[in-house]
């Protein structure tokens, strides 16, 4: 291939050499599996900095997502757990995830059911805002939920489902 795209041909190496020098270019080996191997002739060097700059542009559009905690324990007052609600909630938001730890002291881990149901609560008060990633799990005196933020493009459906949702339910079909 040339340096404008258009195709050369089947071209030996040294007139292929001859024609990339004569245009200041590189001969840049593109697909060398292929029966002929195939080349471009361009600047190799622009190419390499053109790519590094999409790189990074791509990089800068990335989010990290983070992994936020909320620690409850099973006997929390409802006026606390509206609190760490409203904290899951604000940390679901900014698109981080958030591990839910529910932490059981002395005997109150022979009631994990407790700790389930709490949990339970938590993800239905986020439901607008998350799905879960992973269910409630009791891991040595802990019971870890993990809740993931949703996109935009799953707020969307869910908002046309719910707008649907009554009025498809309220139509009766004939028997």
């Amino acid at each position: 291939m040339g340096s404008e795209g258009e195709q050369l041909g089947i071209v030996n190496t040294r007139e292929a050499l001859r024609i990339a020098a004569e245009q200041n270019q590189d001969l840049v080996e593109v697909a060398p599996t292929a029966k002929p191997p195939v080349c471009r002739i361009m600047d190799y060097g622009k190419y390499k900095f053109e790519q590094s700059k999409r790189e990074r542009e791509a990089r800068k559009k990335q989010k990290i997502v983070n992994i936020k905690e909320v620690k409850l324990r099973p006997n929390i007052e409802d006026h606390d757990f509206d609190v760490k609600a409203r904290n899951a909630i604000r940390f679901l938001e900014d698109g981080d995830k958030v591990k839910v730890t529910i932490m059981f002291r002395g005997r109150e881990i022979t009631h994990p059911e407790l700790g389930r149901q709490l949990c339970v609560r938590l993800a239905e008060v986020c439901k607008p805002y998350a799905n879960v990633e992973r269910d409630a799990k009791v891991e040595g005196r802990n019971m870890i939920m993990i809740l993931a933020p949703k996109t935009d493009a799953q707020r969307e459906t869910e908002k046309k489902r719910e707008s649907r949702g009554p009025k498809a339910a309220n139509v009766e079909t004939p028997e």
